[in-house]
C-alpha cells in the first residue's frame, strides 16, 4: 500500500493522506487526528440532509468485519509515525 501525507498545521489534525489502493485508484482525504495524545485514523464519509432534516452519514470505504478496518487503520498509523519520523512538523508563527 501506497501511502502520500500532507502535513496540516492547525487543530487537531495531524496529516491528510492519499492512499493507492489499487494500481491507479487512489483513496483521498483520510485524516489522521492527534486526540489525547493518540493518533486516530478518519476515514472520509459522505454527508447528507433527509427529508426529515436529520444529517446522516454514510462511510465511503467499507470493511468485510471491525478486525480488518481495525488492522488496516493501525497499518496507515503506524506508516504515519514512521513517516513523522522524517518529517517533523514545522510550526510557523506571526506576530
Amino acid at each position: 500500500m501506497k501511502i502520500k501525507f500532507r502535513d496540516v498545521s492547525s487543530g487537531v489534525v495531524e496529516a491528510r493522506a492519499v492512499i493507492e489502493i489499487a494500481s491507479g485508484i487512489y483513496l483521498n482525504e483520510v485524516t489522521l487526528l492527534s486526540r489525547n495524545n493518540q493518533i486516530e485514523v478518519e476515514l472520509p464519509q459522505k454527508s447528507f440532509k433527509g427529508k426529515s432534516g436529520k444529517f446522516h452519514h454514510l462511510d465511503i470505504v467499507t470493511f468485510e468485519n471491525e478486525d480488518k478496518k481495525t488492522l488496516w487503520q493501525m497499518e496507515v498509523r503506524e506508516k504515519f509515525l514512521e513517516w513523522r519520523k522524517g518529517n517533523k512538523k514545522v510550526l510557523v508563527y506571526e506576530s
